[in-house]
């Protein structure tokens, strides 16, 4: 990876490294070393921009929750569960599970339960399932099959997007 050059230094682009990062540049949140100099790939994730699950990706698997601190965007295909703050459903994506955020934008499938404060779905939507709700559009040319309820509490449309929260769960469901 490569820094600008600078137009007064003619050695041209020059490494980006510990020792020469600019002191208004920082290292993203994830690569902060440990005390053994490497970065702890097992720290949770930190809140960046935005995520993106490709045309090219299939997650399968039980039981399989994929949590997003900030904005995910998914053009793959999932096969299970997904909280977010912002979910959108590229025209090429799916989900088949329960998707859960502040605000979902469909534009590919959903079959399984939407949760949100504000959902809508685009013209180019198909959705199968209930839409738990306190805002809901749908443009023309969507295609809905299920129930839709707007939520009496907005704290229920809350998604839990603490990773601790789902271990805790699976410790007392293996104990109990």
């Amino acid at each position: 990876m490569f820094g600008r050059s600078d137009q007064n230094n003619p050695r041209g682009p020059q490494p980006i490294g510990p020792g020469n990062i600019q002191p208004h540049q920082q290292p993203p949140q994830s690569q902060i070393a440990t005390p053994t100099g490497r970065a702890d790939p097992f720290s949770s994730a930190q809140v960046m921009g935005t995520s993106v699950i490709g045309t090219d990706l299939t997650i399968l698997g039980d039981k399989i929750t994929i949590i997003s601190q900030n904005r995910l965007q998914i053009d793959g295909d999932i096969r299970g569960d997904v909280n977010g703050r912002q979910v959108v459903i590229g025209e090429d994506g799916s989900v088949i599970g329960t998707v859960s955020a502040e605000v979902i934008e469909v534009r590919g499938g959903v079959r399984g339960a939407i949760r949100a404060a504000t959902v809508t779905l685009h013209p180019t939507a198909q959705v199968d399932g209930e839409i738990t709700h306190q805002t809901l559009a749908i443009s023309e040319g969507a295609q809905f099959d299920g129930r839709v309820r707007r939520a009496k509490d907005a704290n229920e449309l809350k998604p839990v997007l603490d990773p601790g929260a789902f271990q805790r769960v699976e410790a007392v469901q293996r104990t109990g």
